[in-house]
């Protein structure tokens, strides 16, 4: 498997008053083009802070970021980021935010060529007849949509989205899943997303990255995902090997993340040292499935 983004000893340290907190340190991550990676852990671990040195927006301490053969400082077009909140300029409308980065990425082609790219991926993801409206009369559903509209029209290298539906309602959620897996199969986008929802990752990734807590925070283990693609969510939920991962990754969570005890890339049902503890909790269930 060919590496097309590399994250080498990436480490993140903060300056507090009683001396230098070490939030990520190495870091190491690899990630195939057109695949799509999802990181999880608990809350604080450092997941958001991993993703946004990779946005370029918060300076590295140490390692490095490379994509695409390049190594990367600061940010840039070739990454698009969608948020867990749309940060949509409220007195534009959701074409005018769209065309802002349009307009700025492809500024070489002709006004009709970036109209065109604009509203083709504001219909894609449904609001084909709303795409005139401005953020204030978008339902929270719909102006993420635009976000995702929005970082697919600069069709970047890479796509990175920090918990994108952590502010939806289920069935909100559930729909835009199915918006975001089919833009991301036509465009075949690298993608690392953060998330909480453990469904979440195993219906959307090729492969979850399991964060240990903080501080220090590192990948402490990393799932691979064989569901076949297309996916369908009930086919998925379906599948044998479902119930034995998402109780891998909860397991992970309830118990190696807090020792950092678990290593290495493994994929199927549950086959390392410690898959003969208890069954989670509820409170960690209705903690890692909120909805």
């Amino acid at each position: 498997m060919s590496h097309y983004v590399e994250l080498s000893n990436l480490t993140k340290i903060y300056d507090t008053p009683k001396g230098p907190a070490v939030i990520v340190r190495d870091f190491n991550l690899t990630i195939a083009k057109g695949e799509f990676v999802t990181l999880i852990g608990h809350s604080g671990c450092g997941k958001s802070t991993v993703l946004s040195m990779l946005a370029g927006l918060n300076p590295i301490s140490g390692g490095g970021i490379v994509l695409a053969g390049r190594e990367l400082v600061g940010p840039g077009p070739d990454r698009g980021m969608v948020f867990q909140s749309p940060s949509l300029l409220p007195w534009l409308t959701a074409y005018e935010n769209v065309m802002l980065g349009v307009d700025q990425v492809f500024y070489t082609a002709d006004p009709e060529e970036r109209r065109d790219i604009a509203e083709y991926y504001l219909t894609v993801v449904g609001l084909g007849d709303a795409m005139h409206k401005k953020p204030g009369e978008l339902s929270q559903g719909m102006r993420q949509r635009v976000g995702i509209a929005r970082a697919f029209a600069l069709k970047p290298k890479m796509l990175l989205l920090d918990e994108p539906f952590g502010m939806l309602d289920s069935l909100t959620r559930y729909e835009l899943q199915a918006v975001l897996l089919e833009l991301w199969r036509k465009n075949q986008m690298t993608a690392l997303m953060v998330t909480h929802d453990v469904d979440e990752a195993l219906y959307l990734s090729d492969r979850v990255v399991c964060m240990t807590n903080g501080p220090e925070a590192e990948v402490g283990e990393i799932v691979s995902v064989h569901f076949p693609r297309p996916r369908d969510r009930k086919a998925v939920m379906e599948h044998p090997d479902y119930y034995p991962l998402r109780e891998r990754l909860i397991e992970f969570l309830e118990v190696h993340a807090h020792r950092g005890l678990s290593r290495g890339e493994a994929g199927g049902p549950p086959g390392h040292p410690g898959n003969g503890s208890p069954r989670p909790s509820p409170k960690a269930e209705l903690l890692l499935n909120p909805a």
